[in-house]
């Protein structure tokens, strides 16, 4: 049936087509039709899962990008989802990058985005999830991406993400430092140790007892993941998330003419497969068990979230297989992976 839908939908401006979808989960969240859902889409009581001090119904969760300003959770919830990352959110509202910004690939599974952090800031985010935490109500463990003001200085950022992290880390479960976005200008330099430590160092003591992750590209080499996982251990922050979208276009079977006249941006889907299990599977080597990782690039069904798990994933989330698969994505996904457990 969804296929169906998509084949229409596809039409339609990607942009447009996710606002409208935002719309629709906001409902799915509302009491009487999330109680429902849940219901209906609960996991398999088999895929009950401890992460960051917690315990989560199913590992998946939906990444980061999707409901980015924190207003679609309780319906996420509802079709599945046991964790939801909000954001990236920065410390001031922004409205992104130029439009359009948001293309599909169906052929390859994929999308290629080049939104740039466009949302409604952080003093907005917290008041927003600070109201909706004393609505009360089951509610998924809620990530809360941060990144950097793109109007603040690179020589600035630090000041920027602590700002964010003391608005926001005490109404979210877990804090994550995105420094791995291609689409803000210079993001990725704060990856390189000699920044990423002292930035790390400070955004943890802002957040206090909230557990704080950072976010790295797939397209860092063998030994910038082995650093950065060094850093990780170093100050015992809670974990990592691999990977961020992709600048690089490997793989991709859409012609070449299509994807030149998109131009930049981060690529999402089955392409980003392999680098991001790759990394996992480097991560792991060096990263002890008692740290968090969270796979997330790549995964569509439920044999690619147990792969995740058995290569040494704490949890795993989806975006563009939600995008591709639709609303019971989560519900299929949890369905496939209690079946393969």
């Amino acid at each position: 049936m969804y296929a169906f839908v998509f084949s229409i939908l596809k039409r339609c401006d990607p942009e447009s087509t996710h606002h409208w979808g935002i719309i629709l989960i906001r409902a799915a969240g509302l009491p009487w039709i999330r109680r429902m859902l849940r219901q209906r889409f609960a996991p398999n009581a088999s895929l009950v899962t401890k992460a960051l001090g917690l315990t989560l119904a199913s590992p998946l969760g939906l990444a980061a990008g999707f409901d980015k300003d924190g207003v679609a959770i309780r319906g996420m919830y509802a079709l599945g989802f046991d964790h939801v990352e909000v954001g990236t959110v920065t410390a001031l509202a922004q409205p992104g990058n130029p439009k359009p910004r948001l293309f599909r690939l169906p052929r390859d599974r994929a999308l290629v985005n080049r939104m740039g952090f466009n949302n409604d800031g952080a003093e907005v985010v917290a008041t927003r999830l600070a109201a909706l935490r004393h609505w009360g109500g089951a509610l998924p463990v809620i990530g809360v991406n941060i990144g950097k003001s793109r109007v603040i200085d690179i020589a600035d950022a630090t000041a920027d993400y602590v700002t964010s992290a003391q608005l926001l880390a005490p109404h979210a479960d877990y804090l994550v430092v995105n420094v791995s976005s291609p689409n803000t200008p210079g993001l990725r330099g704060l990856q390189e140790t000699a920044t990423l430590r002292p930035l790390l160092r400070k955004v943890a003591q802002a957040s206090g007892s909230t557990p704080l992750l950072v976010k790295i590209s797939p397209d860092c080499d063998d030994q910038a993941v082995a650093d950065i996982a060094a850093v990780v251990i170093e100050l015992d922050l809670a974990g990592i998330i691999a990977t961020n979208t992709t600048t690089s276009r490997d793989g991709v079977i859409t012609k070449k003419e299509t994807v030149a006249a998109i131009g930049e941006g981060g690529l999402s889907g089955a392409p980003l497969a392999d680098q991001s299990l790759r990394i996992l599977k480097l991560l792991r080597q060096t990263v002890p068990r008692d740290k968090c990782i969270i796979s997330v690039g790549g995964v569509f069904t439920g044999g690619d979230v147990k792969a995740r798990l058995d290569a040494g994933a704490t949890l795993v989330q989806g975006y563009t297989g939600f995008v591709y698969r639709g609303p019971l994505f989560a519900h299929l996904i949890n369905t496939e992976l209690a079946q393969l457990s």
